[in-house]
C-alpha cells in the first residue's frame, strides 16, 4: 500500500523510475547553476522569492494531513513545470515576445465586442465603463468558446494538456483533465467535464479538483481582467502556470492514501454538448454568459458595498482609539505584509500588494484587479509626464505621487514593474471565501455522496488555491527581468 502506484500510470509513463530520477537530478543541478550564475550574482534581491517558495512548501509539508505519504515526484514536477514555463516567458526575449504577441492578439480579439456593445447601448456606453467594458465582454467570449466546444477543439486541447500533466506529475486522468480545463473554463464547467468520475474519486482527488478551481480563473473572467488593462501576456502565463501549481500544492497538503479507480481510458471523454449546429452552440454560449454577467455585477456591488460599510465602521472605531484612516485595506497591508515580501515584491510596494491580496481573498479577485488597474494607470500617466516634459520633477506625498509641473495627484501612487508582475500572478485565481459556496454547491450537486468530505476539505483547498497563486508569483519574482 505504501508504494502503491495506480495501474494506469504503468501504461502512461514510458520513462522508467531510474530515468525520471536521473532527469530530476539533472534538472535540479541545471536550475541551481542557472540561479547561481544568472540571478544570485546579477539580481540577488530576486532570491527573496526563492526563499518564499521554500517557506510555503515547508509550511504545507508540516501541515499536511499525512506527510509520510507525500508523492514528492508530483510536487517536484509541478514546481519544475512552472519554472520551465516562467523561464521561457520571463528570461528569454523570444518567449517574452511570443507571449506579448499572443496577449496583444487576445486583446485585439476582445475589442471586437465593442461592435455589439455600441449597437445595443449606443455611443454613450463609455459612461458606464465597468459594466460595458468588463462585464459585457462575457457574451462575445462565451459564444466563441462554446462554438469551439461544439467543434471539438476545446476537448482536444484540454485532453492534450491533461495527458501532459499526468505524464509529468503522475496524477490521475480526472484530476489532470480538470486542471487542464481550469485554464480555459470556470470551475463549475471543469467539474462538469469530469462528472462521470466524481462519485468514484478519492478524497485526495476531490481536494485536487477543488484546489484547481480556486487556483485558476475562467477564460471569460480573464477577458474581463484584460479589458481592465492588466497585461494579457502575464495573465495568460499565470493561468497556465497555476494548473501544475495547484496539483503540486494539493498533493503536498492532501496526499493520496487511497486506491484510485482512474484509468487511461478516462482521457477519451467526448463531451460535445447537446447542440445540433454551430448557430445553436453560439446562441447557447451567449445565453450561458448571462450567469457570468449577473454573478460579476451582483458580486461587485455586494462586496464593494460591504467593504464600504466595513471601512466606515473601522474608521469610526479608529477615531475613538486615536487611529486615523483605519480601514480593511490598511489592516491587510500589515497582516499580509510578509506574504507580499516573500513573493519578492519590492519593500516599498509590499503594503500596497498586501492590500490587493487581502481584497482578493476576502472579497474577490475582480475588485483586486480593479485596484491594480489604478496603479497601472498611474504608472502610465507618470511615464507620459516624464517623457512629455523630459523631467523627473515629481515627488511622493504620503502614498500619492504629485506631478509638480501640472500639479496632478496620482492617488495611491505607483508600483515598480517587478511588483506589478508579481501582483498580476498572485491575484490570478478564484481563491476567496465567496467561491467556497460556489464550489460546494456545484460539486455537492454533481457528487451528492461526497458532500461531507467536500465540506471538511473545502477551507484547506481554498487556502491551497491561494498559495498555488503565490507559488507562481514567487517563480515570477525569482525570474523577473525587465526587457
Amino acid at each position: 500500500m505504501k508504494n502503491f502506484v495506480p495501474s494506469f500510470k504503468k501504461n502512461i509513463f514510458w520513462l522508467s523510475v531510474d530515468n525520471f530520477r536521473t532527469l530530476r537530478v539533472g534538472l535540479f543541478l541545471g536550475v541551481a547553476i542557472y540561479v547561481t550564475i544568472d540571478i544570485a550574482i546579477t539580481q540577488p534581491r530576486n532570491l527573496v522569492s526563492l526563499a518564499g517558495l521554500l517557506v510555503y512548501l515547508f509550511l504545507f509539508y508540516i501541515t499536511s494531513v499525512n506527510p509520510a505519504r507525500i508523492n514528492w515526484h508530483t510536487v517536484y514536477w509541478g514546481i519544475s513545470v512552472q519554472f520551465i514555463f516562467a523561464l521561457l516567458i520571463l528570461r528569454t526575449h523570444w518567449g517574452y515576445d511570443m507571449f506579448k504577441w499572443l496577449g496583444d492578439r487576445v486583446t485585439e480579439f476582445l475589442q471586437h465586442s465593442t461592435a455589439g456593445i455600441v449597437f445595443v447601448f449606443g455611443e454613450a456606453w463609455h459612461q458606464h465603463v465597468f459594466i460595458m467594458k468588463v462585464i459585457a465582454i462575457a457574451p462575445f467570449f462565451m459564444a466563441f468558446i462554446n462554438m469551439l466546444y461544439y467543434l471539438g477543439v476545446m476537448q482536444a486541447i484540454i485532453s492534450v494538456i491533461g495527458r501532459l500533466l499526468a505524464f509529468c506529475m503522475r496524477t490521475t486522468p480526472a484530476e489532470s483533465i480538470n486542471a487542464a480545463a481550469n485554464i480555459f473554463c470556470s470551475m463549475t464547467t471543469s467539474q462538469l467535464m469530469i462528472q462521470p468520475f466524481l462519485e468514484d474519486m478519492t478524497r485526495s482527488e476531490l481536494h485536487a479538483v477543488m484546489t484547481g478551481g480556486f487556483a485558476t480563473v475562467a477564460g471569460g473572467i480573464m477577458a474581463a481582467y484584460i479589458n481592465l488593462g492588466v497585461p494579457a501576456n502575464h495573465l495568460l502565463s499565470a493561468s497556465v502556470m497555476s494548473a501544475p501549481a495547484a496539483l503540486a500544492i494539493s498533493k503536498l497538503s492532501y496526499p493520496e492514501t487511497e486506491i484510485t479507480k482512474g484509468s487511461k481510458k478516462d482521457f477519451s471523454f467526448k463531451d460535445k454538448g447537446s447542440e445540433r449546429n454551430i448557430i445553436e452552440a453560439i446562441t447557447n454560449g451567449a445565453t450561458l454568459s448571462l450567469k457570468i454577467w449577473a454573478a460579476i455585477g451582483t458580486n461587485v456591488v455586494a462586496f464593494l458595498s460591504l467593504l464600504g460599510f466595513v471601512n466606515s465602521t473601522l474608521a469610526w472605531m479608529g477615531d475613538r482609539v486615536g487611529i486615523e484612516n483605519l480601514s480593511f485595506e490598511l489592516i491587510c497591508s500589515y497582516v499580509l505584509f510578509p506574504v507580499s515580501f516573500f513573493m519578492g515584491v519590492e519593500p516599498d510596494d509590499c503594503g500596497r500588494v498586501a492590500e490587493l491580496v487581502g481584497i482578493k481573498t476576502f472579497t474577490n479577485e475582480l475588485i483586486a484587479y480593479g485596484n491594480l488597474q489604478t496603479y497601472l494607470e498611474n504608472k502610465k500617466n507618470l511615464n507620459n509626464y516624464t517623457e512629455y516634459y523630459n523631467t523627473t520633477d515629481w515627488h511622493w506625498r504620503n502614498n500619492d505621487v504629485v506631478l509638480n509641473i501640472t500639479n496632478t495627484v496620482l492617488k495611491g501612487g505607483v508600483l515598480s514593474g517587478k511588483s506589478e508582475v508579481i501582483a498580476t500572478y498572485a491575484l490570478c485565481g478564484f481563491a476567496n471565501f465567496g467561491s467556497i459556496g460556489i464550489t460546494l454547491g456545484s460539486l455537492g450537486t454533481l457528487a451528492p455522496s461526497k458532500k461531507s468530505d467536500l465540506s471538511r476539505m473545502i477551507l484547506r483547498a481554498m487556502v491551497c488555491g491561494n498559495v498555488a497563486c503565490f507559488l507562481t508569483a514567487c517563480i515570477a519574482g525569482l525570474l523577473y527581468k525587465p526587457f
